[in-house]
């Protein structure tokens, strides 16, 4: 029996992703694509999870979770992309449009997802529009890449390869030092003891011992709704879960009367939400200042070191020449440059990064990785990365690993 094609569509932060999905889905007529034109397809993607958790919170009307109790919203992504993928695979269409599918899945969850779309590959034609080459079915038949709003088909899967295959990235220069360092006591920043943690009747955390010392990078890995981001809330003090345990952040046991602005202004941390933030005007010059002020926007003047400062940076970053853009105006992946030199402007003790390769193209996610990389190598801040996807390029010197179970996730750590 011959099996169906299967289509893989490269995506990168520039492609006209949207336009080529409505073309698809209303049957106009696409290049190397043709095969599609008369066919019914449906599509499997967060923004279609969005919409109908839109109708169920906005009208009351359940559609992919009819036979559950619970809310869409209150699901993980796991369960969101399974009750999306049931409700799509009852409709029998001929062909699926996946949009970056394992995105926001841990490891785990990825492989199962995987395993029952080359299931569903066996007898149904799928077309894969990713971002991430790691994404693409390994039954995939044909191949493109989409440039702006330009399809270009490659005539074999060896010359796809060939031209996009990943290359290491590294910086030229130094990472610039901070106008003043800003001062901790020792060399231990973070000590969690036999920590546990239960929302509602319900342990998340169980017996947790995770010691984080100056200088050290780490990757913080685990499934959903293992207790990342709750460890995280403890560590920047925007979770109470950590009072009359044993924690001690930057050398002050938690509840002995530490300011949460004191532990914030230790901290540099990032996660792609934060960018969303900044939708003004800002010139790249003051966005990078604004992290010395801690502050959303620059509302003083800035004295000329704090400028020189900024384009120390905007040179590592290959940004020379640009400080009075807009921040607004970057691409999604320069901006997340930015956003981690704003974070790390004054080389604070610990640099928190909270899934900051999300939604980013293999190119623009190995860059972020490369300036990660030198940043753990060049100076004395300590790094935690969290992350669902392994960056092969990325080189932490420890991973910290919380395991699931009924009583609650425990941690273990891993030499990397």
């Amino acid at each position: 029996m011959k099996l169906p094609k299967s289509y893989a569509i490269l995506t990168q932060n520039n492609s006209n992703t949207q336009q080529l999905v409505h073309n698809l889905l209303h049957n106009q007529p696409i290049d190397g694509l043709e095969e599609l034109q008369p066919l019914n397809g449906l599509l499997f993607s967060r923004s279609e999870i969005n919409r109908y958790m839109d109708e169920e919170e906005r009208h009351d009307i359940k559609i992919l979770t009819q036979k559950s109790d619970q809310a869409l919203k209150t699901m993980s992504s796991g369960e969101q992309k399974k009750a999306l993928l049931n409700h799509l695979l009852q409709q029998d269409p001929d062909f699926m449009v996946l949009v970056n599918p394992f995105d926001n899945l841990d490891m785990a969850t990825q492989t199962k997802l995987k395993k029952q779309l080359l299931d569903i590959a066996s007898n149904k034609i799928l077309v894969q529009l990713v971002s991430r080459l790691d994404d693409i079915l390994p039954n995939t038949s044909n191949f493109f890449k989409l440039d702006g709003g330009n399809l270009h088909q490659y005539d074999s899967p060896e010359a796809f390869w060939n031209e996009n295959k990943n290359e290491p990235i590294s910086f030229s220069g130094a990472i610039p030092p901070p106008l003043s360092p800003v001062k901790v006591e020792g060399t231990e920043l973070v000590s969690f003891k036999k920590v546990s943690v239960s929302f509602d009747g319900r342990q998340v955390l169980d017996q947790i011992d995770w010691t984080i010392q100056k200088g050290e990078f780490w990757q913080l890995i685990g499934p959903n709704g293992s207790g990342k981001s709750t460890l995280l809330s403890m560590i920047t003090g925007d979770s109470h879960k950590g009072y009359g345990q044993d924690l001690t952040i930057f050398g002050q046991k938690k509840g002995s009367g530490e300011s949460v602005w004191d532990l914030k202004q230790k901290i540099g941390y990032y996660t792609p939400a934060i960018t969303n933030t900044f939708g003004g005007y800002h010139s790249l010059e003051n966005m990078i200042i604004s992290g010395l002020h801690d502050s959303i926007g620059l509302y003083v003047q800035p004295m000329d070191s704090e400028k020189h400062l900024a384009n120390q940076w905007l040179n590592l970053l290959n940004l020379k020449g640009r400080k009075e853009d807009h921040f607004r105006d970057l691409t999604t992946g320069e901006k997340r440059l930015v956003m981690v030199a704003r974070a790390m402007v004054k080389h604070p003790p610990l640099l928190i990064l909270d899934e900051p390769t999300a939604g980013l193209d293999d190119a623009s996610a190995n860059l972020f990785v490369a300036l990660v990389n030198k940043i753990a190598k060049e100076s004395d801040t300590a790094i935690v990365f969290v992350s669902h996807r392994k960056e092969p390029q990325l080189h932490p010197e420890y991973i910290f690993e919380l395991l699931p179970s009924e009583k609650g996730s425990t941690g273990i750590k891993i030499q990397s």
